[in-house]
């Protein structure tokens, strides 16, 4: 289900229906895209839509692009404008999940290059009412720098997640957790993952075949600068999983996310989130939505208010 009437695609505004590349172009027939996921958030008593982090996500998408060699002529000024017309057009005012797009338009083999497209297009944000969710150590195991660089968002890459979410459900979780070639713990399918053991937070380090989060990037700060811990970065081993005390995956589409056992074995009580995870969901959720001056800078506002 779509939120928008209207799609930001190469420059213009269109119906979403007719928002259509073709089939054999790149894109499709390779998976030459990357792309940003972002999250805007209403605040109803400021009556403002605010994107979070929009320069950061830029950044990356920057990146990705430099990585891909796809040679392209966007600015961030485009950039910023697409996702702002696309929320302006639609009228959004709820929270939405955003999608950035740049991709290879032109029909070609493996090392097709050509113009470069772009298309933005938002979503209603999924909201789940469970305290939590089960996941299970996939037999899948995480792409690497060498292989498909992780660090590039691109579609295509994808493709490694979603094998472990296909699985995940087919053994009657809701989620994955992926370790890398080395054996540690790498991330979830589109999340990064903290740990909490012995009150100490800790999650794997951008060397581990990890995407570098900026949501994961954001919760390293809060936790310094709102809860008064100082988060590690550092190797984690499958069993220290089913021995933490708290678990929990955090990232645009899944903002913050308990788990609440990891292959069957409860984590805490089992029922509900550990005390640091809830209290980063609270800090958290009133930062994205303005409620922490301190961070403002960190929003987007999108009707200028």
């Amino acid at each position: 289900m779509t939120t928008s009437r209207f799609v930001y695609l190469d420059g213009e505004l269109v119906p979403y229906d007719e928002a259509r590349i073709h089939v054999q172009s790149a894109a499709v027939k390779y998976g030459a895209s990357v792309f940003e996921g972002l999250r805007a958030y209403w605040n109803p008593a400021h009556e403002e839509l605010y994107v979070f982090r929009l320069p950061e996500h830029i950044d990356r998408l920057f990146g990705s692009m430099r990585l891909m060699r796809m040679a392209h002529s966007l600015t961030r000024e485009e950039l910023t404008r697409s996702v702002l017309d696309v929320l302006r057009k639609n009228q959004v005012r709820t929270d939405v999940h955003i999608r950035q797009t740049a991709y290879i338009a032109a029909d070609g083999d493996l090392d097709a290059t050509g113009p470069v497209g772009l298309a933005v297009d938002a979503r209603p944000r999924k909201v789940t009412e469970r305290p939590g969710i089960a996941v299970g150590v996939s037999s899948w195991t995480r792409i690497a720098d060498g292989t498909m660089p992780p660090r590039i968002k691109c579609s295509a890459n994808y493709q490694n997640g979603r094998l472990a979410m296909l699985e995940a459900r087919a053994n009657g979780y809701e989620g994955a957790l992926l370790l890398n070639g080395r054996g540690k713990l790498a991330e979830a399918p589109g999340a990064c993952c903290f740990i909490v053991r012995n009150g100490v937070p800790a999650t794997p380090p951008v060397t581990a075949d990890i995407l570098e989060s900026v949501t994961r990037a954001t919760l390293l700060e809060l936790f310094r600068t709102e809860l008064g811990q100082t988060p590690v970065e550092r190797e984690i081993d499958r069993t220290e999983l089913y021995l933490a005390d708290e678990v929990f995956l955090c990232g645009s589409g899944w903002e913050i996310t308990p788990v609440l056992s990891i292959d069957r074995l409860p984590l805490g009580t089992g029922q509900e989130p550990g005390p640091l995870t809830r209290a980063m969901q609270a800090c958290y959720f009133a930062v994205v939505r303005g409620e922490k001056p301190a961070y403002r800078s960190w929003l987007t506002p999108v009707y200028g208010r």
